[in-house]
């Protein structure tokens, strides 16, 4: 995997290329204040202020008032963004989204409605982290780091089916593996349909796709909804940063055991790319993101390395639901 390759999957590179076939999207330049607070891995404060006991173990009553960084410019370009877009949108950077982090957001959901829905998502996301400080730790070449600027890339909300999703691995402009997204569950439709799914894939990449990338080595997620139609989804670089789901690198990359699928017996003389989904219940998988779920702050307390951080976090929770219900007491 090229650095190259990577540059070439932000949202911002291909989305101008096929915004046809995909969700509706909008792209917003992230100011250099806002990466700052999104580096920055103190206290999370993400709206409006509350108080702090300097000495959580003791009886002192002494407090501090700490309030959330304000960007008020970029605020109100978000918003006018999200209202565009429906008023509920689906958030993610120059690569990522916060799909570990959907455990902090109170609906356990990605969906967000303003700037703090997203801010609470990003700053609790190790995906976002790596595309703010690594996106190029698996690359192969030597040369400098390419220059990134970063965006807030934020999509209209769609209630996608995750049994409908799909990850194609594609080497040489040539689809050779495709797998379920979602490989954790099982979806009987999946098996019923299997050619038709596939054959709907390779005709949606050979009109649309195939040698308009940049790149001939990369990954490609789509959906195939109700109506049979295949939808793009996102681009990723072709290498170990992206997640292989059912194969393996090795298997990929080599080209090896690829028509091993997993769906049948005999594959001696399956044509076209290597099909893999969750054949049953049996093969049920944990899902990845559950290993995310334990807050480090959690952990931080366990081990008596940051017992304040925790105290701080269960504050702000309490704050926000205060001024909530004063909120609803005030009446219209």
């Amino acid at each position: 995997m090229k650095k190259e390759q990577v540059v070439n999957c932000q949202f911002s590179v291909w989305y101008p290329l096929f915004k046809k076939h995909t969700i509706k999207s909008l792209i917003l330049p992230i100011p250099q204040n806002v990466i700052d607070y999104l580096f920055d891995d103190g206290t999370l404060v993400v709206s409006g202020s509350y108080l702090l006991n300097n000495q959580p173990w003791t009886d002192d009553e002494t407090t501090t008032a700490v309030t959330a960084p304000e960007f008020p410019e970029f605020k109100i370009r978000v918003q006018e963004a999200i209202n565009v877009l429906g008023g509920r949108v689906f958030p993610k950077l120059n690569w990522s989204a916060p799909r570990d982090a959907n455990w902090i957001a109170l609906n356990s959901s990605l969906q967000c409605q303003s700037l703090c829905d997203i801010f609470l998502l990003f700053k609790s996301s190790d995906f976002i982290t790596h595309d703010l400080t690594q996106p190029f730790l698996h690359c192969s070449d030597d040369s400098p780091d390419p220059t990134i600027n970063y965006e807030l890339v934020l999509r209209k909300w769609s209630e996608l089916i995750p049994g409908a999703e799909f990850r194609c691995f594609v080497k040489e402009n040539k689809i050779i593996a495709i797998s379920q997204r979602d490989y954790t569950q099982h979806y009987q439709h999946i098996a019923k349909q299997e050619d038709s799914i596939s054959s709907a894939i390779l005709e949606f990449f050979r009109d649309h796709i195939q040698y308009q990338f940049p790149d001939e080595d990369f990954v490609l997620d789509v959906y195939r909804d109700s109506s049979g139609r295949v939808w793009l989804i996102d681009f990723n670089p072709f290498g170990e940063v992206t997640d292989s789901f059912l194969f393996t690198w090795e298997e990929l990359t080599s080209g090896k055991n690829l028509t091993a699928n997993q769906t049948q017996e005999d594959t001696a003389l399956q044509e076209g790319p290597a099909f893999r989904y969750t054949t049953s219940e049996v093969t049920v998988q944990p899902s990845p993101c559950l290993s995310y779920r334990i807050p480090r702050d959690f952990l931080d307390l366990t081990t008596g390395e940051d017992a304040y951080k925790l105290i701080d976090f269960l504050k702000l929770k309490k704050g926000q639901q205060e001024e909530e219900s004063d909120e609803e007491g005030e009446g219209p």
